[in-house]
């Protein structure tokens, strides 16, 4: 992985509220904004950017399933998830 990419993957998860979401989609997959939002308590605009932000550094799939959108964890994300696991 070069540099650059391996910047944006870190920025991808460098927020608290991001750690969350890797953290909720590793334990229940295929969740939609709304549904991340409401699991967490947090304004659906706020989860949706974060989530872009996620796909953006390739840490979180997208999938289209009829009017929404699900979101799973990359292999990228699971080993980032992993390597948060090994820092607590």
């Amino acid at each position: 992985m070069n540099t650059r990419k391996l910047e944006r993957v870190v920025r991808g998860f460098s927020n608290h509220r991001r750690i969350q979401i890797i953290e909720l989609l590793a334990k229940d997959p295929n969740l939609s904004v709304a549904e991340v939002s409401e699991e967490l308590g947090v304004d659906f605009r706020t989860i949706s950017e974060h989530l872009r932000r996620l796909h953006n550094a390739g840490l979180v799939l997208k999938k289209n399933v009829g009017n929404e959108v699900e979101h799973i964890l990359s292999d990228t994300g699971k080993s980032i998830l992993k390597f948060l696991r090994t820092l607590e």
